[in-house]
């Protein structure tokens, strides 16, 4: 039953440490283009400059 005592702060603080991950993410605009990367890797690159 100790081990309660521990797990229920640890679980607490590894809660808050993912959602200020999530937030600082959402702020830094890693969500913003979605649709963007999925586009651009199937977009021909043939003529970038080498060869």
């Amino acid at each position: 039953m100790e081990i309660v005592y521990l797990l229920v702060p640890l679980s607490l603080a590894l809660a808050f440490l993912i959602g200020a991950v999530f937030w600082w993410a959402m702020r830094r605009g890693q969500f913003d283009d979605l649709e963007g990367p999925a586009h651009r890797i199937l977009m021909d690159d043939d003529h970038s400059g080498k060869g």
